[in-house]
């Protein structure tokens, strides 16, 4: 007996399955940004019948972007108004500005963040100085801590969080902590069982049942942030983990990069934390507890900027861009993965063809493989038109840094891939000020020193196996 038998049943199948086709087509034309995309997803819909129209609907819909922007929308003002507060009771004026006001100008229309005087900004070399500095604003935390990382093993790095955690707890600061589900699966048993175990406020963002695509899932909340006592921030691309500490015996050994801040960008952090923290816990915390005046203590000019496909899509690949655009003597860039989308990739030529000094500093050995055999073709497209590409030698250099004719500097998480870009959330910081890039700029030169520089030639000695495998591995750049 077949569905021929029942011609209605099978009338009325194919008219609701080609009505789903219909309202799964004319809703990606509607809502996705990019023709690429609409182009794709209306083929999969029409000639893959159901199947396609499936697909779209469960991995093609952006289900949280009307919720993050009403959660934002709140926590941002709060955020910007706090900030002014801070200015103005630091005698900080916002008009005065020597640095390239252009560029500055960007931000602000992404954002909507003001750029923020009187910050001090302190790089962190090695996961060892990093956690010293993180651990010891934990202890000294008063009233408040709000810590966000994508990565959270339960190890020797980890344990050391967990128990300075729930000691300021037991001094009755509030402490919140919101671990990306995928990122805190990496180890068994997992941390954020052992702080629920111990009594910590703990959240999951986005939980994913599907294992076996861990690694390669987006949607995923790869921000680091830690806020205390709404007065002093750290952010950059350090997970917590015990192979940032680069001790002998480490499995997994990672070079990185973390940054402190004191001043007035502090509230940048806190909000992406909030709302970070209100979309994962459905708890709204309150404003004039968590926000605090911040005094000014530094010379660096700075503005937080959060990325992530829902209100905030595109602000960092934007940022970049114009900063490439307005670069006139040089542009270094520190990325472990290197798959830039077409925009940046004609920008760093342009850049180039117009006599910056375009350097790139790649690890030799990247800890996802397909995505160094990918990156394999926009390194040879950069290459050709004079950018410079280099390797550092192991251990994995996870560091994260752009700076731009000695005076802009972006730090923060995202990498240079499309996941990182267009389907993670991410939060970066745009500085200006020449005492950070100059010290960022001796960190890069010291790599830059041990590091082997990339030809043309190096990749027209690959084998012609290792060009087809790289080439197959660039047909999946848009999901790496």
């Amino acid at each position: 007996m077949t569905l021929s038998d029942y011609p209605i049943l099978a009338v009325s199948l194919a008219l609701t399955e080609r009505s789903f086709a219909v309202w799964a087509s004319l809703h990606a034309v509607l809502k996705k940004q990019e023709t690429r995309a609409v182009i794709g997803w209306v083929g999969l819909i029409w000639l893959s019948p159901l199947i396609g129209s499936i697909l779209y609907y469960l991995f093609g819909i952006n289900r949280i972007e009307r919720r993050g922007e009403k959660i934002l929308d709140k926590i941002r003002q709060s955020a910007c108004d706090q900030a002014r507060k801070s200015c103005q009771a630091a005698d900080l004026d916002l008009g005065p500005f020597r640095f390239n006001q252009q560029l500055a100008n960007i931000g602000k229309s992404i954002t909507g963040f003001d750029l923020l005087p009187g910050n001090k900004i302190t790089p962190l070399n090695k996961g060892a100085r990093a956690y010293a500095a993180m651990l010891d604003a934990i202890r000294n935390a008063s009233s408040t801590i709000g810590l966000c990382s994508y990565i959270f093993d339960y190890d020797k790095a980890g344990r050391k969080f967990i128990d300075a955690l729930v000691e300021a707890q037991e001094r009755g600061v509030e402490v919140r902590v919101l671990v990306d589900h995928v990122g805190s699966r990496y180890s068994k048993p997992t941390s954020v069982k052992m702080m629920r175990e111990r009594g910590l406020k703990v959240a999951t963002f986005l939980p994913t049942n599907v294992p076996v695509l861990a690694a390669y899932a987006n949607l995923r909340n790869h921000r680091k942030i830690l806020v205390v006592d709404g007065m002093v921030g750290f952010t950059g691309g350090m997970n917590i983990r015990e192979g940032c500490l680069e001790e002998p015996g480490s499995t997994y050994p990672v070079q990185d990069i973390h940054f402190q801040f004191d001043g007035p960008v502090v509230d940048h952090l806190q909000d992406a934390f909030l709302a970070d923290w209100e979309f994962a816990a459905n708890e709204d915390l309150p404003a004039e507890k968590w926000f605090r005046m911040t005094p000014a203590i530094g010379e660096t000019w700075a503005r937080g900027i959060p990325d992530g496909p829902d209100a905030d899509i595109d602000n960092i690949k934007l940022v970049m861009l114009g900063a490439i655009s307005s670069a006139r003597r040089s542009v270094d860039i520190v990325t472990p993965y290197f798959i830039p989308e077409e925009e940046l990739v004609s920008a760093l030529n342009i850049a180039a063809m117009r006599g910056v000094e375009v350097r790139i500093l790649v690890p030799s050995e990247v800890n996802i493989r397909a995505v160094q055999w990918a990156s394999m073709d926009p390194i040879g497209r950069i290459l050709q038109r004079g950018c410079k590409v280099f390797q550092s030698p192991p251990p994995f250099d996870h560091t994260k840094v752009m700076l731009v004719d000695g005076e802009w500097s972006l730090v923060g998480s995202s990498n240079w891939d499309p996941r990182s870009l267009r389907l993670n959330f991410e939060f970066n910081v745009e500085c200006y000020g020449e005492e950070l890039n100059s010290q960022l700029s001796e960190v890069i030169e010291e790599k830059i020193a041990i590091s082997k520089e990339m030809t043309m030639e190096d990749l027209a000695a690959r084998s012609s196996m290792a060009k087809l495998r790289d080439g197959i591995a660039r047909l999946a750049t848009p999901y790496l």
